[in-house]
């Protein structure tokens, strides 16, 4: 049984369904997490209801029962290496004596979470991946940050973090740990216990999201500690551990409760395979934990040193891959006893995801929280699960994105992509013998035909045309020239169309170059068709797992996503998100500057500006003036309303001002890559797909690269990789820009390049010559490593008309 999905935010309904089939009313997101498609009809699992002041609410999960998990964790347990906790049959047999005692009339094994009037209207504790925008807690009711049931009064505990230090030294020096032992079995004895150790001020409440009231510095200096205690001492704190979970496993929860379990998931003793069991079980309270609490949580945690964060998400990934693939599994219960532990740990790895969301810049990369464990697990039957049954009561890791990395995520996109080539050439087929017609092995492909000298015009007329063949393989001609395109020939037409399209002459973008990207010119014309080409082209390139050298700002992928599934009525707005001063920084830093500077004037902002509501651009030489708002013209900027000016302004640069042209793109990219895959997509993680990743590894692609005329033994080669090894990173990403067409690596790795040097029988007084559609260096075979090193710079610094193909 896994844990069942939180309620749906109201905000996801909002959101219009895909093309061909729907998402359908409220359907349901998990906390940082992609949503759901539709589930197939009959594949969700019913629900129970319950009435609650004349109201249906839906009862809040709930998790199975401790037995068969406790029975199999003193197996597990005692099953343990030696020395490593491993005789805790006696604690497990407490816990079901415990069980007992508290009789059948409210078992304890069974958490029910009560009811909080108006928790549906509380926000998802996390970033929708559709939505992209930043939830506080503080937009709830004021009612909903109180605590709902009264802290009860806490044990007064006077000792200090000098205290405790000292008491450590002199168990070092005497070796009596039971001054030592009494604090750490006091401490950890209860949720009470905990708090009037670590709670900075036992008479305040600290019920805010703002202060956790842990003192956080206490904390680190105990648990930093305690693993250089004796065992028995170790034991003590998860015997106490035990008890407390059992004695706060009923009624609702107290903020000191909160803040008992965000002390506890910082214990380092979790590290240890041997503690699985209690750490389980520790994750499954706080899974369960009501929304409102979950906030609470996720704004504490965002409190928590870069280090400790750190340790506490590779703590949970440690945990997640252990119990997929455990290392001895003797060590654990059964999978089938303990199905619970994977959802728990997600769902409590999911609030560290929304924590790290909430500041800017992150605690930790985003890429942090991958788990490279599930790259070998099948995920296709992971995206079909999700597929079918949504964020309902079967758990799928594609309900938290997350934790699937970008080769994992790439892998997902190419198969989708790959089935839904193969239904579409399928059903050409079909309609081809249906009709009594001939088939043909071409039907099979979009097959594009251009000429070199109409490259443009050729490619716009020739994908409006085949529309419907766009999710079969592509397949590109040159008229007029023989070959046969084994890949060489579709990735040249990407290299010149892409080159010719974005170039300045053309005028469909402009290049900053003080941001060194490209954004769409706000230029009106009557037909948007060519922005329409280039989303289609990007599209096609993720589809057919090409890397394309384009450079646009992340804000552009943003937008890309904004919604992931393209709306079926077409007069919903795409392409609009929330934009900041931070993204325009991304475009147009000199500008951004000078909005910043705005916001911090010191003077008076509509005497010395003398701004109003309205900006002018520059269109075909014409000066053309806009309002960022009704009557903006006649509005001046004030040192009150100069941060509504700002992001008004920002708004019309990176939304209102392109729309149509963004538009069109939107939906050239989404007529290629319509794929539920993409709600589990990150704008950064697009970006990647799309220009592949800024990291270059040279040693690896030594170490995969290919010879044709060559051994990696000759001489040659061997001056060529020392030079290469020891170039700037500016030459090394020229030197992959003259080979393969783009300084960037793709998902794979640089394996995926397919990198290969072939020996030119040339003389050495020529340049090096690079096949880019090919990923081929053509090198002669120069007498010492200063000539290859001069001739190899001067190629690649002036790859335009050096052989490049």
């Amino acid at each position: 049984m896994s844990l069942q999905s939180p309620p749906a935010a109201t905000a996801a309904a909002d959101l219009p369904p895909g093309p061909g089939a729907g998402l359908p009313p409220g359907a349901e997101l998990n906390q940082g997490s992609a949503a759901a498609p539709p589930a197939e009809e009959g594949g969700e699992d019913e629900e129970e209801e319950e009435e609650e002041e004349g109201e249906k609410q839906k009862e809040r999960e709930k998790l199975p029962p401790i037995p068969s998990a406790s029975s199999a964790a003193a197996a597990g347990l005692e099953r343990g290496p030696k020395n490593q906790f491993s005789t805790f049959s006696n604690f497990i047999t407490t816990i079901n004596q415990k069980k007992d005692d508290i009789g059948n009339r409210n078992s304890p094994t069974q958490l029910v979470i009560p009811s909080i009037k108006n928790v549906r209207d509380l926000p998802p504790i996390c970033l929708d991946v559709r939505q992209k925008q930043r939830i506080s807690i503080d937009t709830l009711p004021q009612e909903l940050k109180a605590p709902v049931p009264p802290e009860p009064s806490l044990p007064v505990r006077n000792k200090t973090v000098k205290d405790f230090q000292d008491d450590v030294e002199k168990a070092k020096s005497s070796g009596d740990w039971k001054a030592l032992h009494d604090f750490y079995s006091t401490t950890f004895d209860s949720f009470l216990e905990i708090n009037a150790a670590f709670k900075k001020d036992t008479n305040s409440l600290f019920n805010t999201i703002e202060d956790s009231g842990i003192d956080a510095k206490f904390v680190n200096v105990v648990y930093d500690a305690l693993l250089n205690t004796p065992q028995d001492v170790q034991k003590s704190v998860l015997k106490g551990i035990i008890n407390g979970l059992l004695q706060e496993w009923k009624g609702p929860r107290t903020k000191d409760d909160l803040r008992a379990y965000c002390i506890l998931l910082q214990n380092p003793q979790f590290s240890n395979t041997s503690t699985y069991v209690i750490y389980a079980h520790l994750l499954r309270q706080i899974a369960a934990l009501t929304e409102a609490d979950h906030h609470f949580l996720v704004h504490w945690s965002k409190k928590i040193s870069q280090k400790r964060f750190k340790q506490l998400v590779d703590r949970l990934l440690q945990f997640i891959s252990l119990r997929l693939f455990p290392a001895k599994p003797e060590e654990f219960p059964p999978m089938v006893k303990c199905t619970w532990w994977i959802p728990s740990a997600t769902k409590v790895l999911a609030l560290f995801n929304a924590a790290n969301s909430l500041i800017s810049p992150p605690i930790i990369s985003y890429t942090d929280f991958y788990n490279s464990t599930l790259d070998h697990i099948d995920l296709m039957e992971e995206y079909h699960n999700w597929q079918c049954y949504g964020n309902s009561h079967r758990f799928s890791f594609c309900q938290y994105p997350f934790i699937i990395s970008i080769e994992a995520k790439k892998v997902i996109i190419q198969r989708d992509s790959e089935q839904q080539m193969i239904s579409i050439a399928r059903q050409s087929l079909v309609d081809k013998v249906s009709r009594r017609q001939k088939p043909d092995m071409n039907m099979l492909f979009l097959n594009v035909k251009v000429r070199r000298t109409h490259l443009v015009s050729d490619s716009l007329d020739e994908l409006a045309r085949k529309r419907a063949d766009l999710k079969k393989k592509l397949k590109v001609t040159f008229l007029g020239e023989a070959g046969l395109d084994m890949g060489g020939l579709t990735k040249e037409w990407f290299l010149l169309l892409i080159r010719q399209i974005f170039h300045p002459d053309y005028g469909m973008f402009t290049y900053h170059k003080d941001s060194h990207c490209h954004w769409f010119s706000s230029f009106k014309c009557d037909n948007y068709s060519e922005f329409r080409l280039v989303g289609a082209l990007m599209g096609l390139a993720v589809y057919n797992s090409i890397t394309l050298d384009i450079r646009f700002p992340p804000s552009c992928y943003k937008k890309l996503l904004s919604p992931p599934i393209v709306p079926c009525d077409h007069n919903t707005l795409v392409g609009i998100c929330n934009v900041t001063l931070d993204d325009l920084f991304q475009v147009m830093p000199e500008l951004a500057h000078g909005l910043s500077e705005l916001l911090s004037y010191e003077g008076n902002v509509e005497e010395d500006f003398y701004s109003t509501f309205q900006v002018f651009q520059e269109e075909f030489g014409v000066i053309k003036s806009y309002n960022l708002k009704p009557n903006g013209d006649k509005i001046p900027v004030t040192n009150q309303n100069r941060k509504e000016y700002v992001q008004l302004y920002v708004d019309f640069l990176l939304n209102k001002s392109i729309y149509k042209q963004f538009a069109a793109f939107y939906y050239g990219f989404h007529s290629v890559c319509a794929s539920y895959a993409l709600l589990l997509l990150r704008p950064e993680e697009v970006e990647i797909l799309v220009c592949g990743s800024p990291e270059l590894d040279m040693s690896a692609l030594q170490r995969s690269t290919q010879y044709e005329g060559y051994q990696k033994t000759d001489l040659t080669i061997r001056y060529f990789w020392d030079v290469v090894l020891g170039f700037s990173l500016d030459l090394q990403k020229k030197l992959l820009h003259f080979a393969t067409g783009s300084d960037r690596v793709p998902v794979g790795g640089m394996a995926d390049l397919n990198f290969k040097i072939s020996k030119s029988e040339t003389s050495t007084s020529w340049l090096p010559v690079a096949h880019t559609c090919f990923n081929q260096l053509c090198l002669p075979p120069y007498k010492n490593k200063k000539e290859l090193k001069q001739k190899l710079i001067i190629g690649i610094s002036n790859a335009e008309g050096f052989g490049l193909e």
